[in-house]
């Protein structure tokens, strides 16, 4: 299960003058899944208004309603070989988006799998959270309890010309948990639970 203040303690920071996000890099495919072009970006060099437009799709995944729209899985002993979902997105975490082959990579197993009956963008968003400790009375410190590092993925439907609306589905990798990085799970995101794509479970090999 989720627990929602993790969730809240993320999302909180989701803003133009809060962010420690670093950078955003995406794909953008057509309804049968043919790259129509790429971008990776630093972050803090956006606009103001892309910086805006961007946090709120970001903060759309772990701000949905926990155990419901956002639930939590278990990475497979398969699905932590060598050559997995799950290692290729701790190598894309790893170097924070910057290895061009492993992000194409990642669109191109989002393509093969994905169904869509509409254009379509492929986000993913990279930061690094400095977690600071809390005291016994739940104050925070000024010191920092550990580095949380994440990817958020979001797939958007495209409404005009390369404009990402809200997601319809998405994960976070690694889980955060316990304040915490938990890399033996990720949490998914659908917009609509009564029609998931199912299919971001098998992209994830889960």
């Amino acid at each position: 299960m989720i627990n929602r203040e993790d969730m809240l303690e993320l999302t909180r920071r989701m803003t133009p003058a809060r962010t420690s996000m670093t950078r955003v890099a995406g794909s953008y495919m057509d309804a049968d899944g043919e790259i129509d072009g790429t971008f990776n970006t630093n972050f803090l060099k956006l606009s103001s208004g892309d910086k805006t437009k961007n946090l709120a799709i970001a903060k759309a995944v772990p701000f949905s309603a926990t155990n419901e729209n956002l639930k939590r899985y278990k990475f497979s002993g398969d699905s932590i070989k060598v050559g997995s979902m799950r290692q290729l997105l701790m190598g894309m975490k790893s170097c924070g988006l910057k290895n061009d082959v492993m992000m194409e990579t990642f669109y191109d197993l989002i393509a093969e799998t994905y169904q869509s009956d509409h254009d379509y963008a492929v986000l993913v968003f990279h930061d690094r959270y400095d977690v600071p400790v809390k005291a016994a009375d739940h104050e925070r410190l000024w010191e920092s309890e550990e580095m949380f590092e994440y990817l958020i993925c979001a797939i958007c439907p495209l409404e005009g010309d390369y404009e990402p609306g809200k997601p319809e589905c998405g994960f976070l990798f690694p889980a955060f948990s316990d304040r915490s990085a938990d890399i033996n799970h990720v949490d998914v995101f659908q917009s609509d639970t009564e029609h998931p794509h199912l299919e971001i479970l098998k992209i994830l090999g889960l």
